[in-house]
């Protein structure tokens, strides 16, 4: 079914190396590329098919492809193509995912590697450089769309109105995002999302939060979220994949009841580049042009839209219109910023790493002012379970409080200690579990008395170093509405810096990220102590506006 489906790749003429690329595969090759959408716009035939008996000397051209595409290049290369006198090109068409073709080409001895390659998108083409690899146009192309059930697009609606990429994120029906490694459509995708909420840190955070809901247990995979939209039902999902995987898995199910969704302001598009790779031998070289042509001539777009794909051209595939969940007409294209892009990776990228946060509240009782619908403290418990809603189980989390005098001498409390979200945490109850409620303690124990912010600063660093988790970016995240007032013997600001500095580790390095509440945090302290510990200080005048600050310091926190 598309490109989900399993296709075994041959594994006769090499031993294929672990998986080395990644995120920074996409990053550098939209760096490079710059979202370069190849066309062919060739109208030569193709190249005609050798007589067998006259055919000499068999020039072997090893092709690797898109999985997606296996079928098609099988039939558009069934035969030896004539190259004259005596001599004929001889396809081998293999289907493979294009993350691991990238890391062949990174790897692997020219002898072992494909001369021409067809991943689904360009996006995969500059990574690989070095390689020497040359577009020579396109054998098919097809939009990227949203995928769900009839029904669920016409119960949001869209069926009528279409929404644009950036509503279709933000609404409250789960979203199954693509593994961003290996997944080009995914990386579009959300690119275009960024671009259609305007850019800027907001979009960042909006396209961050759902990758990382996506990362949550209950949150469905691609293959799953596909199979409940082919089954019909209102509560399918949305998932974003190209338009020929709607119809492959409609076609593999038997019915039509999964259709795709294009956003009003058009859509990225997979233009499944034919790149050749250089060839030192002329009669070879030949044999190269030759499959090129037969992957890349006009006739060839009649054959990709039997496929379920479109032509070079954008013409619609067969069997689509009306009633089918694919429409005829060809979408807008939505064409890409690449440094929007870039940046937007960057930020990904960073969560491909867990975070190990300490949150420590301030619950001093100016926590008790009055901020919104509640309190500052009510405002800071609802902005922590927000977060932590969004945080996969892979992450790790604890909560202290603190004002003055909490636990006998000491300013702060241990409310949960560092666990993994998903770890067992006793009673029942899993970490996550357990932070939630003591998030909702916050507004019942604030304390009288002042805030001894620096004294537990510095404790809360030591106990971050102390569990620190060196597969994972260890924080403490500092959230106060007021300043040190702790005048009992306690650390003052320049010897909590040189102490901090003193004792920074760098096999266990532990970053603060303080947040100022309100007018009277004291700003100018918290960034110092960030400035000290490789961490940030972010200021939040308005309560309210907790929530968003919250997360982007998650967001930033690598």
């Amino acid at each position: 079914m598309g490109r989900h489906a399993h296709t075994r790749a041959r594994t006769d003429r090499r031993t294929r190396p672990a998986l080395l690329a990644g995120l920074a595969a996409l990053v550098v090759a939209v760096v490079v590329a710059g979202l370069v959408w190849w066309t062919s716009g060739d109208d030569e035939t193709a190249p005609a098919a050798a007589d067998s008996g006259a055919c000499t000397d068999r020039r072997t051209v090893p092709v690797t492809v898109a999985p997606e595409l296996g079928a098609l290049a099988g039939q558009l290369l069934a035969q030896p193509l004539d190259l004259d006198s005596g001599a004929c090109a001889v396809a081998e068409v293999t289907a493979t995912e294009p993350l691991q073709t990238l890391a062949d080409l990174g790897s692997l001895a020219p002898d072992a590697l494909p001369q021409v390659w067809v991943p689904d998108s360009s996006l995969w083409a500059a990574r690989a450089g070095g390689s020497g690899l040359e577009a020579a146009g396109s054998v098919a192309t097809s939009p990227l769309v949203l995928a769900t059930s009839r029904a669920a697009a016409e119960d949001l609606g869209w069926t009528t109105t279409p929404p644009t990429w950036g509503e279709a994120l933000t609404t409250d029906r789960p979203l199954a995002v693509p593994d961003l490694a290996a997944s080009a459509e995914g990386v579009s995708v959300l690119a275009a999302v960024r671009q259609s909420l305007g850019g800027g840190e907001a979009a960042d955070n909006a396209v961050v939060e759902a990758v990382l809901a996506a990362g949550r247990g209950g949150v469905p995979t691609v293959a799953d979220a596909l199979a409940a939209g082919t089954a019909g039902g209102a509560d399918a999902p949305l998932v974003p994949v190209s338009e020929q995987e709607v119809l492959a898995a409609n076609q593999a199910a038997g019915s039509d009841a999964l259709v795709a969704v294009y956003p009003r302001e058009g859509s990225p598009s997979l233009d499944y580049p034919v790149l050749r790779l250089p060839v030192g031998d002329d009669v070879q070289r030949r044999a190269v042009d030759a499959v090129v042509q037969a992957l890349t001539a006009g006739p060839v777009g009649e054959q990709a839209r039997a496929a379920g794909f479109r032509d070079q051209q954008g013409g619609s595939p067969a069997g689509a219109g009306v009633g089918t969940g694919v429409q005829s007409q060809t979408p807008e294209q939505v064409v890409l910023d690449p440094a929007a892009v870039q940046a937007l990776l960057g930020r990904l990228s960073s969560l491909a790493t867990p975070s190990r946060l300490l949150t420590v509240m301030d619950v001093s009782t100016s926590m008790e002012a009055a901020a919104g619908d509640g309190t500052r403290a009510t405002l800071a418990r609802d902005a922590g379970k927000s977060a932590l809603t969004l945080l996969p189980d892979s992450y790790s989390g604890g909560v202290w409080a603190f004002a003055h005098r909490l636990d006998g001498d000491r300013d702060w409390v241990e409310l949960a200690p560092l666990r993994t979200f998903g770890a067992d945490a006793g009673d029942g109850k899993t970490q996550r579990q357990l932070i939630t409620e003591q998030f909702d303690t916050l507004p019942s124990i604030l304390s009288p008395g002042g805030t001894g912010l620096y004294d537990t600063t510095l404790a809360a660093v030591r106990a971050a170093r102390e569990a620190h988790d060196p597969k994972s970016v260890n924080t403490v995240v500092l959230i106060t509405d007021g300043e040190d007032d702790d005048d009992e013997a306690g650390v003052d600001l320049p010897a909590l810096l040189d102490t901090l500095r003193a004792e920074a580790d760098p096999a266990r390095p532990v970053k603060v990220v303080g947040i100022a509440l309100g007018p009277d945090a004291d700003l100018s302290a918290l960034q110092q102590i960030g400035d000290a510990t490789g961490g940030a200080a972010y200021p939040c005048l308005d309560p309210e506006d907790l929530q968003g600050v919250l997360f982007d310091a998650i967001r930033r926190r690598s």
